[in-house]
């Protein structure tokens, strides 16, 4: 900054308009912003979303997202000073009858409590709303006219679980193969692929996470390919035991790879509505993989 000439008279500065200034949020307000975006009754009757530990009077200047609430994660987020974690895998999704410090879990829950960090999860609401996991990863990969593989029952037309769509022009498998391996963040385990390397493919279907469950609804869909995570062997061999003129052929990758692409955009998304509330937060997202493979061995 230059230094102020002694010899001139300073124009006194303006006191600042409070009702202009951003003001600080409370976890409250953050859950409605998180509401706005990512309903809670979009979440599939099996999950567990929303807030897991937090008081909602409680002041939030900082936010991290992340795709799994591990104690590393947990970690990073109140070093940096982290009153809210958001995280798109919840932390109890299976009932528990202790949250003592002598489990991972409950370490975790202690861990937030006594730092003051709260825990809010955002997981199959997040893969069925519009511009969540599916639709990020669908836009990553260049897909156009892209509808959901299951339509959400309570949502609107665009909302549910995976997404399908076409690509402008048709490419080679091992062509996009190459997209989605250059698009995801980099894990041990690659991207795999099941199907002829340079066959054509033009109609794709995603879905972010563990998407084996799906193959009926990809098959009704005419996609030439589905890309997803966590493909068991029986559910892909049996896939390749239907498919018509190979096809759907597949590319499995990471869990986390997959869901890590709509941390991001979710953080933006949360930013805008914050702002255009007049609420002051900081959001970050989280450099900690969590990715629970670290190296792998191949043939050759």
């Amino acid at each position: 900054m230059e230094p102020v000439n002694s010899d001139v008279a300073a124009e006194p500065e303006e006191a600042p308009d409070a009702a202009e200034s951003p003001a600080a949020a409370t976890l409250g307000q953050l859950m409605l912003a998180v509401e706005e975006l990512w309903p809670e009754s979009l979440a599939e009757a099996w999950d567990e979303v929303g807030l897991v530990a937090g008081h909602p009077s409680a002041e939030v200047t900082r936010v991290m997202f992340a795709v799994d609430p591990t104690l590393e994660v947990i970690d990073e987020a109140v070093e940096w000073g982290a009153e809210l974690l958001i995280t798109h895998h919840p932390l109890l999704l299976k009932g528990v009858t202790s949250v003592a410090a002598n489990t991972p879990k409950g370490r975790a829950v202690h861990r937030l409590i006594e730092s003051g960090t709260a825990l809010l999860t955002v997981h199959t609401n997040g893969d069925s709303a519009v511009g969540g996991v599916s639709d990020v990863l669908a836009d990553a990969l260049g897909l156009q006219n892209v509808s959901p593989l299951t339509p959400a029952a309570d949502g609107l037309p665009e909302e549910g679980i995976g997404r399908v769509g076409d690509l402008s022009e048709s490419m080679t498998l091992g062509d996009f193969a190459a997209r989605v391996f250059g698009i995801l963040p980099s894990v041990a385990g690659g991207v795999r692929v099941s199907g002829d390397k340079d066959g054509l493919v033009q109609r794709v279907a995603v879905c972010g996470g563990a998407g084996d469950s799906l193959f009926d609804e990809v098959r009704a869909s005419n996609a030439d390919l589905y890309v997803t995570a966590d493909l068991r062997h029986h559910p892909a061999s049996e896939a390749r035991e239907a498919a018509v003129n190979g096809r759907p052929y597949l590319i499995d990758v990471s869990h986390f790879a997959s869901e890590w692409l709509w941390l991001p955009a979710a953080a933006e998304a949360l930013g805008n509505v914050l702002t255009d509330q007049g609420l002051d937060v900081e959001i970050r997202v989280s450099t900690t993989n969590s990715d629970p493979w670290d190296f792998i061995l191949t043939p050759g």
